[in-house]
């Protein structure tokens, strides 16, 4: 973990404990040894006016998969990609221009299994020391990018459970009209709780997804029935 570049200190207890984390603290789904398409997202922490927020882009209207759902930049590897984290930076670079050299990378989190499509994603925290303008670099793919504030999502206003026509269960976040769910949501929750961010939240206050809805992305405190 590289700790350079002014990364503050309330992201010290996050980190250590990401040191002992494993795939179970974000899903139930064990990832299976072989097969399954690798890629990677970035999770973009940085700082506005002395609070924590977190880098969310949402996908575009017309996508045939996950259409309008908000999302961590991120995608399939490419063979010139030597790890997780150049995925999720080349991805980030692609999607909304983030540039590489304005970001600290600070961990790769357990790569987490996607059944519905096959893929096994690894997360990667990242520190983003040198915020910049970002901005929807293929309108086809992406709609709009969001910082969004740490507090804001913690809010027990803004957190409740979605519920999926097929059953599937999930927490999510509504914040500054991203409706936040999936795979997503899953891993930020677990973030959330493990930086010692999380405030308690309504479990029971459950939201139907709205008809017709992006596939299910089980993830970290889903409910798969």
């Amino acid at each position: 973990m590289n700790q350079g570049n002014g990364v503050p200190s309330w992201l010290g207890p996050l980190l250590h404990r990401l040191g002992t984390a494993r795939v179970e603290d974000f899903t139930r789904l064990p990832t299976p040894e072989e097969g399954g398409r690798a890629s990677a997202v970035l999770v973009l922490v940085g700082e506005q006016h002395g609070e924590p927020d977190v880098l969310m882009l949402q996908r575009a209207e017309t996508l045939r998969t996950h259409a309008g759902q908000p999302a961590f930049p991120g995608g399939a590897s490419d063979p010139e990609d030597v790890d997780a984290a150049a995925t999720a930076l080349r991805e980030a670079d692609e999607e909304v221009g983030l540039r590489p050299e304005s970001v600290t990378v600070l961990a790769q989190l357990p790569p987490l299994w996607i059944p519905v499509s096959d893929f096994v994603v690894t997360p990667v925290l990242a520190w983003w020391h040198a915020p910049h303008e970002v901005h929807p670099r293929a309108a086809a793919e992406v709609a709009r990018v969001a910082r969004l504030p740490v507090a804001e999502l913690v809010d027990p206003e803004n957190r409740f459970m979605v519920r999926h026509p097929s059953g599937w269960m999930g927490p999510a976040f509504q914040v500054r009209g991203m409706l936040v769910w999936g795979f997503t949501a899953g891993v930020l929750s677990a973030l959330l709780e493990m930086g010692g961010w999380a405030r308690p939240w309504p479990r029971d206050r459950i939201a139907d997804l709205p008809v017709p809805a992006p596939q299910p992305t089980p993830s970290a405190g889903d409910d798969v029935g």
